[in-house]
């Protein structure tokens, strides 16, 4: 009997063998890792608020109208810093295009002396402005936009008094009232995303502007009386830089395409 059931055992031993050889033979098998999610897209789409700083150039021809018999044209301007908060929108299109709509408030002193033909000057500043405009963009890289903006812009300067060239400190008794001058720009700028924040967007612009024609007369000081006409034409020129806070940077996502 004991030799029956050594002979089993061998016998079981040699049918497992060849089978024992094959799992050694055959590679073990990859364990399944499930694919990593798609990387996020980020939307342009929402609302945003700025503020920061910039630096800006104005330039006026003055034409003599009259009625006097000096008709001559003179050009000069005023430079200067200004500061500026804005409020804004965006939609992103079901592709890598932004458009948006946005209103800015710029405050400062952008001063010069503009120089009429009749020998006098003034000491003349652009004391705030305001824009709204839209815009068209083209995301870069996902927190990268270039954009270009065109819109309306209306821009105040103060009233001043005229004195005359040759001696500087001699009042003639004449001024300007102020005056809010409109017109358009247009501009071209980028939006980028400071990773170390998300959220916080760092913008800078340029624009130029052109505002409409208009004719103001020399008011006499003293009486009130209407001198000369001048036909004023003023252009504009503005560099800004920003920090923007966008509501839904790293919140909201758009469909990937």
């Amino acid at each position: 009997m004991k030799k029956i059931l050594l002979a089993a055992a061998a016998l079981a031993a040699l049918a497992g063998a060849p089978a024992m050889a094959a799992d050694l033979g055959r590679p073990a098998p990859v364990p399944y890792k499930a694919p990593p999610p798609p990387a996020p897209v980020y939307s342009w789409t929402g609302c945003y608020v700025g503020a920061g700083g910039g630096y800006g150039m104005w330039n006026q021809e003055n034409n003599d109208l009259g009625p006097g018999e000096i008709t001559a044209v003179q050009t000069d301007g005023g430079r200067g810093w200004f500061g500026t908060a804005q409020v804004g929108c965006d939609y992103q299109l079901s592709s890598d295009w932004v458009i948006g709509a946005f209103g800015d408030w710029d405050f400062g002193s952008l001063s010069g002396h503009p120089h009429f033909p009749t020998d006098l000057f003034g000491n003349e500043k652009e004391k705030w402005a305001w824009a709204v405009g839209g815009r068209l963009g083209y995301v870069v890289v996902p927190n990268l936009l270039a954009y270009v903006s065109v819109g309306w812009r209306e821009a105040h300067f103060n009233g001043f008094e005229l004195f005359d060239e040759v001696t500087p400190f001699t009042d003639e008794d004449l001024h300007f009232n102020a005056h809010t001058y409109s017109g358009w720009f247009i501009g071209t700028g980028y939006e980028y995303g400071l990773k170390w924040f998300p959220g916080l967007f760092w913008k800078t612009e340029y624009r130029y502007a052109e505002f409409s024609a208009v004719n103001i007369p020399q008011i006499t000081t003293s009486t009130g009386e209407f001198g000369d006409l001048f036909h004023i034409r003023k252009f504009e020129q503005t560099i800004r830089s920003e920090l923007v806070w966008r509501f839904n940077w790293g919140g909201a996502l758009r469909a990937p395409y």
